[in-house]
């Protein structure tokens, strides 16, 4: 056996580290195999759970939306029209000269010329406060419950895990929802008096020099309306016409909430606070400057076709003097603040690749608006 070993002892030492060697390298392999087919699962899975969550975000994304379109909107559309109809109306106008065309002896002629005026700036101040108003609110309405719908998502996805669907939770407070959609009526019961004197001195500033007589087309239209909705845009600080939306300090809501209730604590809506916050960040931002000057400038193109089909094509291609026109315009706002579901430019607005790729980023990047 000595004589043996002593011989062969080299081989198998060789032999023995092969093998030893083998099973080594077997041994490393098998659990890089296994490690890797782990990793697989888990990539797998996780690929899963994310296609899953953005299938869930999506669906959440678009409920959010005909939330928007169904419920909040509607309503607010409503009382913009009950609002404008009541702040501008152009009856008492319109009677007086009826009244005097009926009776020549009622008016004198610089009294008939003084009316015409202001049927004149009216006429054009009821109908871009129209345009705008529905146009902005329209994407104001839209904002709050993008910004509220993605808190409901992520606090519900805290709450319950993300591979859950996320159906009826209640995470944040339901008196903050309420009030925090309640506050798009701000513009109707806060804002309208100060937006309407300011548009109304746009169209003042821009009409003054045409006369009842003057030839109008739809371009002549078109270019007063840009003109008029410019000098309104313009005047001011930028971003100015947010405060016609919304209050500058959310603590104004507070105080209202709180004169009201004797029961509402004003410094316990800290939820709220946030939501105002984001939702002022929003609208300050460049990016939603940007999408409302192209709303606006599609509804203003939009509004020429119908002008189009009020006044006939055929006499706008000729051109209509302005005091037989003013009528017709006067016929343009019940279109413009029509209820969602038959209003075709909030329509028209949804439907702008720019404003929906918009919402899209907001609802699901939200937080690069705040600064």
């Amino acid at each position: 056996m000595w004589e043996f070993w002593r011989r062969h002892r080299r081989k198998v030492y060789v032999t023995v580290g092969v093998f030893g060697s083998g099973y080594l390298f077997y041994k490393l392999y098998d659990t890089y195999t296994r490690r890797l087919s782990d990793l697989e699962r888990e990539l797998a899975s996780e690929l899963e759970n994310d296609e899953l969550l953005k299938t869930q975000m999506q669906a959440h994304f678009e409920n959010i939306q005909r939330i928007a379109d169904t419920t909040t909107l509607p309503h607010a559309m409503l009382y913009l029209s009950s609002r404008v109809a009541e702040e501008l109306d152009l009856l008492h106008l319109t009677e007086q000269l009826m009244k005097g065309k009926g009776q020549p002896n009622t008016l004198n002629p610089s009294q008939k010329l003084e009316l015409w005026e202001r049927l004149k700036i009216l006429s054009f101040t009821r109908m871009v406060v129209s345009l705008w108003t529905m146009t902005v609110l329209s994407l104001y309405i839209r904002v709050q419950v993008n910004i509220l719908g993605r808190h409901l998502y992520i606090d519900t996805a805290r709450g319950l895990g993300s591979s859950h669907l996320l159906e009826e939770t209640d995470l944040i407070d339901r008196s903050d929802q309420q009030q925090f959609l309640a506050s798009s009526d701000f513009l109707c019961n806060y804002g309208m008096p100060t937006l309407i004197s300011n548009m109304q001195a746009a169209a003042t500033e821009i009409l003054k020099e045409k006369q009842l007589m003057d030839i109008f087309n739809t371009t002549v239209i078109h270019d007063t309306v840009v003109k008029i909705l410019d000098i309104f845009m313009s005047t001011g600080s930028p971003h100015h016409w947010s405060n016609y939306l919304m209050p500058e300090d959310a603590r104004f809501y507070k105080f209202i909430t709180s004169s009201s209730s004797d029961n509402t604590d004003a410094s316990d809506v800290t939820k709220f606070d946030q939501l105002m916050v984001e939702t002022r960040a929003v609208l300050s931002s460049a990016d939603f400057g940007n999408i409302v000057d192209i709303s606006l400038k599609t509804v203003v193109d939009a509004l020429m076709e119908d002008i189009k089909v009020v006044c006939g094509e055929a006499n706008l291609l000729s051109g209509m003097p302005l005091a037989k026109l003013l009528p017709r315009i006067a016929q343009m706002d019940p279109l413009l603040l029509e209820e969602p579901s038959k209003n075709r430019f909030i329509q028209i607005i949804q439907t702008i690749p720019e404003v929906q790729l918009f919402f899209t980023l907001l609802y699901a990047n939200m937080p690069t608006f705040v600064e």
